[in-house]
């Protein structure tokens, strides 16, 4: 008579495990990935009224909302506008910014004559993606040739937009030690972010 098998053998269940791990090492990283690019995805959807904002500024005005020199003004997480002397997010008609927990500031920096302006993002610290982007900037402006320093300090570029435009660009420019997952993020008409 013959015996009939029940269970499995020590060989059926060690290929299963390998499988299971192989499968585990390709899964995680991509799934952390996938994190990541959810976040900052969060980040460029909360960056919207901002930039619809400035383009309805500039449409009305013909130039970004300056001071009448070169200015900067932060938009720390969690905080109002309107508060002390009157700033630009409040010439630009926000008086709340909901930046999410991924962003620990915005920069707004604009030449003197209000021909070019720069967007600077701070990346919160521990939200992200340790080291290789919390505490890292991006630049958003309309113009090439932008860069960003230490704290969010913008460089402006040395000409303005151009006339005759019918909507303002939108272009990058990362931190050197920024992720290439977020330099492929942010990226210029299919080119990386420089």
């Amino acid at each position: 008579m013959k015996q009939i098998q029940k269970g499995f053998t020590l060989i059926e269940l060690m290929i299963v495990v390998a499988i299971i791990g192989i499968l585990a090492a390709v899964a995680i990283p991509a799934y952390q990935d996938y994190v990541v690019k959810a976040k900052l995805s969060k980040v460029v959807t909360s960056l919207d009224p901002i930039k619809t904002a400035i383009a309805m500024y500039y449409q009305e005005n013909g130039s970004f909302p300056t001071t009448g020199a070169a200015t900067t003004d932060a938009w720390l997480y969690g905080a109002t506008a309107g508060t002390g002397t009157p700033s630009v997010w409040t010439s630009l008609g926000l008086t709340t910014v909901n930046l999410p927990p991924e962003l620990s500031r915005i920069d707004y920096s604009a030449s003197a004559s209000g021909d070019q302006y720069g967007l600077s993002l701070t990346f919160a610290t521990g939200k992200i993606k340790a080291t290789t982007i919390d505490g890292q900037s991006v630049v958003l402006g309309p113009v090439t040739g932008q860069t960003v320093a230490a704290g969010g300090t913008i460089t402006l570029a040395a000409s303005g937009v151009g006339a005759g435009m019918t909507s303002l660009p939108v272009l990058y420019a990362c931190s050197t030690n920024l992720d290439t997952i977020a330099k492929k993020f942010f990226n210029n008409s299919g080119a990386n972010c420089p």
